[in-house]
């Protein structure tokens, strides 16, 4: 089955990407307006591209053609932004998270989570997630209709345990984060992990 992207399947590209290219980390952004007011928002075309320095990249689309999500313009004027992991614990208010709301309104509320102030940067993170990453705008990028936003990762956060203190090294046990699946409502869980090493 041959499926041409650029011609007949062009209004279908993302169902088939988003449901073939899995699973996928999710990005659940915290970023705050002019105003102070914080945004909370997931997005699961994201992953982290590199170290030196620490970038990530994710991809908030528009609410409508022309018209950036709260997100993309919170980060434009602010020129940062968390990105907070998800797990079973975050997952209920991560998806009730993407409903779309009026501007400046809270999508923590009344989810049972809390926010928690940031060291490096002026947007909270969400205080119960396994981990969240401080990140700076590096730039942001337009292909088409599509808007790349780069962040640098100034800070990481994680919860007791994830790591241990003196070697750094994960618990896999202990962080077993949700993964983005099939359009339009799967996800999968990260429990079931094998190790093989790599060849020097």
């Amino acid at each position: 089955m041959e499926l041409d992207l650029t011609g007949e399947h062009a209004p279908a590209a993302y169902k088939i990407l988003a449901s073939l290219v899995t699973p996928r980390p999710i990005a659940w952004v915290t970023t705050v307006d002019p105003e102070g007011r914080p945004n909370t928002a997931p997005f699961s075309f994201f992953n982290v591209f590199g170290t030196r320095p620490p970038v990530v990249v994710f991809a908030p689309g528009d609410k409508e053609p022309g018209v950036p999500k709260d997100t993309a313009r919170n980060i434009r004027a602010t020129g940062e932004f968390v990105v907070n992991l998800v797990d079973r614990g975050v997952f209920a208010p991560m998806v009730q998270s993407a409903a779309t709301l009026p501007h400046g309104a809270d999508e923590l509320a009344g989810s049972g989570l809390s926010y928690a102030g940031s060291s490096a940067v002026k947007a909270p993170r969400v205080a119960e997630a396994p981990a969240a990453l401080e990140c700076r705008e590096h730039s942001t990028l337009r292909i088409g209709q599509n808007r790349l936003v780069v962040g640098e990762v100034l800070r990481v956060w994680a919860r007791d345990g994830l790591f241990d203190p003196a070697t750094l090294h994960l618990d896999v046990g202990a962080f077993q984060p949700i993964g983005r699946m099939a359009s339009p409502d799967w996800y999968c869980h990260t429990g079931d992990l094998f190790e093989h090493e790599r060849p020097d």
